[in-house]
């Protein structure tokens, strides 16, 4: 006998299948379902009106269509949503129950959606989102909200990732008190190895705290290094303090680059060494922090000699203006910066068309005059399960082009 819909032998055959579920339709595309069920209980218990689906440049505000909510099945307990993704699709998603209908505006939902109603919209709908919670590989986004990782069959793979149990020596945790920004922050200090300490490249990861915290690189860090994709190296983790700080510090600050060059890495140094060649010094940043991490290269190129940018806000300050170039855009095409001697990995998702759009103008800046530039554009949003492949990936380039002497 057939399951009826929202039954409960329903829901189990529904769970044996894995949440989500995914069903290959064909070489590259694979349908998606999404499934959550009400705690409240049925239509008759719950106030539950919506639940929105936040998928990360899917149905999020860099999407082109308006936001998307599952349906409850019949009068029952349970939820479901599908949608069609390429078979390379590798994301992060959230649920947001709602007890109202129009959490958004009617702007949201025209033809052509209006940006601003559809961030504003999901930018109060997320203190309230939850992650799947059926799926256990889950964690705090960048946003802060909880959120849930989907990888369908032909994800590329993301070296490293893959090896969570691998050992590490456990990083050493600093306080930072800076006299010229005024603060005191987070830093985190990690070695992969002390074979020959002064000769070792250096990597600055912007966001520290993420990337300690609530993504932890240590082992995937710790597993190329073990594998040889990576050589022995220092990576020093800054905390960004909060949005507020973030905002104003990361955007094309020379104050923050100078307190980092005259304060944290003399500090740093009193705990271990490492090679100060600009040529292996990484500084790795994602959005406003991969923005910052090739300010600081066009900058400061004595220093750090290599950048490596995710989705970089290359848009910034300028977000509602499609047509004017941003900021650091136009010190390149006014021939104030040069990328001469710097050594560049940027990569941009096909799911942030303002981001991609923005590297479109970018890249052929840096082309003529880098001593290696390399870009990717990958099929994913503004999305950190992207961006921890992709920074080994562009680790492993950067140091790369130095050791085959470019």
């Amino acid at each position: 006998m057939a399951c009826i819909p929202g039954s409960g032998t329903w829901w189990q055959s529904t769970l044996a299948q894995g949440v989500p579920c995914i069903t290959r339709l064909d070489n590259d595309t694979c349908r998606v379902e999404f499934f959550w069920r009400d705690p409240a209980g049925d239509a008759s218990h719950s106030a539950t009106r919506r639940v929105w689906v936040c998928i990360t440049g899917i149905t999020d505000h860099h999407a082109h269509s308006g936001p998307q909510s599952m349906r409850r099945v019949g009068d029952s307990a349970y939820w479901h949503w599908a949608t069609t993704l390429n078979s390379h699709w590798r994301g992060s998603y959230c649920f947001i129950p709602s007890e109202r209908e129009d959490d958004f505006p009617p702007a949201a939902f025209e033809p052509e959606p209006d940006r601003q109603a559809l961030r504003e919209g999901w930018r109060k709908l997320f203190p309230r989102a939850i992650a799947d919670p059926l799926n256990p590989d889950s964690w705090r986004g960048g946003r802060g909200h909880p959120t849930s990782a989907l990888q369908l069959p032909d994800a590329p793979i993301q070296p490293g990732w893959d090896r969570p149990d691998t050992p590490f020596h456990p990083p050493q945790h600093i306080e930072w008190h800076s006299t010229r920004l005024g603060n005191c922050r987070r830093v985190w200090l990690f070695a992969t190895g002390d074979d020959a300490p002064a000769q070792r490249p250096l990597a600055i990861l912007l966001d520290g705290q993420f990337w300690a915290e609530s993504m932890p690189v240590w082992p995937a860090l710790q597993q190329q290094t073990n594998s040889g994709a990576l050589p022995q190296a220092v990576y020093l983790l800054i905390d960004n303090i909060d949005l507020a700080h973030r905002s104003t510090e990361l955007p094309c600050n020379p104050e923050f680059w100078l307190a980092v060059q005259e304060e944290l890495l003399p500090l740093v140094r009193q705990h271990q060494a490492w090679s100060p060649a600009p040529q292996t010094t990484v500084v790795a940043g994602q959005s406003f922090g991969g923005l910052s991490a090739l300010y600081a290269a066009l900058f400061w190129p004595q220093v750090f000699g290599c950048a490596l940018s995710q989705s970089g806000s290359f848009w910034w300050p300028h977000r509602q203006r499609n047509g004017e170039p941003g900021w650091l855009v136009a010190q390149l095409s006014a021939g104030r910066v040069s990328a001469a001697g710097l050594a560049i990995y940027l990569e941009a998702g096909l799911r942030e068309p303002l981001i991609l759009q923005a590297h479109q103008r970018l890249v052929p800046l840096l082309q003529p005059t880098g001593r290696a530039v390399i870009y990717h554009q990958v099929d994913g949003g503004h999305d950190a399960l992207c961006w921890r492949g992709g920074l080994m990936n562009g680790l492993m380039a950067l140091w790369s082009v130095h050791q085959q002497g470019l």
